[in-house]
């Protein structure tokens, strides 16, 4: 039988394609047991990341500018292992190109009265045992990164060390030290140079575990990252940023000037929203500069009637807000001042007084200033005097008016804010100091020897050195009780005890 030339050749073809075939699938199993080995003795924080371990959230974006599609785009084509959320406020307009994939996800925050409020709850498409937060316009992440982030995170020796930051190329950020003082209503900033800090400055890379991130109030309220580290530092919680991983790329947005400032604008808006959601009123910067987000001459002040003596702060385990202390230094100054100028004999009375003995201040849970004058003296001033015909309004724009509750005078910070000082006019009869109106819930009101503002003394107070009964201590425990300086209280201690 004779065989053909192109018989040979087809034969050898498949001789040849049949020892390629056996060669490469030797090739294949090589490497899949060298990977096999590898993945054998690479620690169990880093074989979970061929696992669903994490969830990369797009948090902070705004809508008129961002890239968010092209990063998640990006994302996508570097893991088939990792979920992606992005979360808005509300719908984006214009919308965004996502890809379709049943890895990507969007979720807002604000629900509508049609749907039911699980749309609204991004922790329902979060499973994963991390969160990694990833800032607009990063679109490629070294795999390694997440390697080492998590491997910081759980080899971490300091238990208060939550969080991993990793930075981007080209970007600096900077170790803040964040002092939320919640008594107070206050926050204060400083740059430090710790290893763990409570928070950075800057456009960084964020991991931390899911069930930490849930455990916050407010996990998702913008402007983040700057939301997330107040409540955390208020856990004690600590960052560590670790500058040997960043992202390599960062597409930059905001290069139309408009489009800037309109996002400088929603960052300050954001800002002013999440103080009055988290209840700060005051923000120290890292140069001291002073931000006041409470109540002002134009706002009603922050916190309404006040009923038994007890402002309905003190129920909220909080002082009075700083604001509010401020406004009624400003009104005592500006009161004092005329008086001063006017010939008025005054003093400081009840819990002002108290204050002024304490540590030379306002109680910090006080809602109010209280001086006592001679009833004589009121004709000397010109407010005073003519407060008996109606309310009036200085130049300054303090309103001078007859209390409802009784004959006493009331200067207010405004008409629109009521903070204010009583002046309470008292005259001597017999050798007492005396008045028309007295208050049942308020101890120290009661009558005292004139001997008491013969002569007056100075004591500072608020910033001023203001006149005062002559024996203070004797004339406070007169009015309050013994150990009243030594032993602070609220008005009703039973009620918040």
């Amino acid at each position: 039988m004779r065989i053909k030339k192109h018989q040979i050749l087809i034969t050898s073809a498949l001789i040849t394609n049949i020892f390629g075939l056996w060669y490469l699938s030797s090739l294949l199993n090589c490497a899949n047991s060298k990977a096999k080995e590898e993945l054998s003795q690479t620690p169990e924080h880093q074989k979970r990341t061929f696992d669903k371990s994490f969830t990369i959230i797009i948090r902070e974006f705004e809508d008129f500018d961002n890239t968010v599609s092209e990063m998640v785009a990006g994302l996508l084509d570097w893991s088939a292992n990792m979920d992606i959320l992005v979360v808005a406020d509300n719908p984006v307009y214009p919308p965004l190109n996502l890809p379709k994939s049943n890895r990507v996800h969007y979720t807002v925050l604000n629900a509508y009265p049609e749907n039911p409020s699980s749309l609204f709850k991004p922790e329902r498409l979060i499973r994963s045992e991390y969160v990694l937060f990833v800032p607009d316009g990063v679109v490629s992440i070294p795999k390694y990164s997440f390697l080492q982030m998590i491997q910081i995170l759980e080899s971490a020796s300091d238990s208060r060390m939550k969080i991993v930051s990793g930075g981007i190329k080209q970007e600096s950020v900077q170790c803040l030290n964040i002092d939320f003082d919640v008594l107070k209503w206050s926050l204060k900033y400083s740059f430090g140079n710790e290893k763990l800090c409570t928070g950075y400055k800057g456009q960084q890379l964020l991991l931390m575990k899911t069930q930490d991130f849930f455990n916050l109030s407010h996990p998702f309220t913008r402007p983040f990252p700057e939301s997330l580290f107040i409540q955390t530092s208020l856990h004690g919680w600590k960052v560590l940023h670790d500058s040997s991983i960043f992202v390599l790329s960062l597409k930059l947005h905001f290069k139309d000037g408009h489009n800037l400032w309109k996002h400088k604008k929603h960052h300050k808006e954001r800002l002013k929203l999440m103080y009055k959601s988290f209840g700060i009123k005051q923000v120290i910067q890292p140069d001291w500069k002073t931000e006041w987000y409470g109540c002002s001459k134009d706002t009603p002040r922050c916190f309404g009637t006040v009923i038994n003596d007890m402002p309905e702060y003190i129920y909220a385990k909080r002082w009075t807000p700083p604001c509010c202390l401020k406004n009624l230094r400003e009104i005592l100054k500006h009161v004092v001042s005329i008086f001063d100028k006017a010939g008025v004999r005054y003093w400081l009375e009840g819990g002002s007084l108290l204050g002024a003995a304490r540590h030379g201040d306002i109680i910090p849970w006080d809602y109010d200033t209280d001086i006592g004058i001679y009833k004589e003296d009121i004709d000397k001033c010109k407010y005073l005097h003519d407060v008996l015909s109606g309310p009036y309004v200085d130049d300054k724009g303090f309103v001078w008016e007859k209390a409802r509750e009784g004959d006493f005078m009331r200067v207010q910070y405004s008409e629109v804010n009521h903070l204010h000082i009583d002046i309470f006019p008292f005259y001597p009869k017999n050798g007492i100091m005396t008045k028309d109106t007295w208050f049942a819930s308020h101890r120290q009101d009661t009558e005292f020897p004139e001997h008491f503002l013969k002569p007056l003394t100075k004591i500072l107070f608020a910033g001023i050195n203001a006149s005062a009964p002559n024996n203070v201590k004797d004339f406070l425990e007169l009015k309050f009780g013994k150990g009243v300086i030594e032993n602070p209280r609220y008005p009703d201690q039973h009620l918040v005890s």
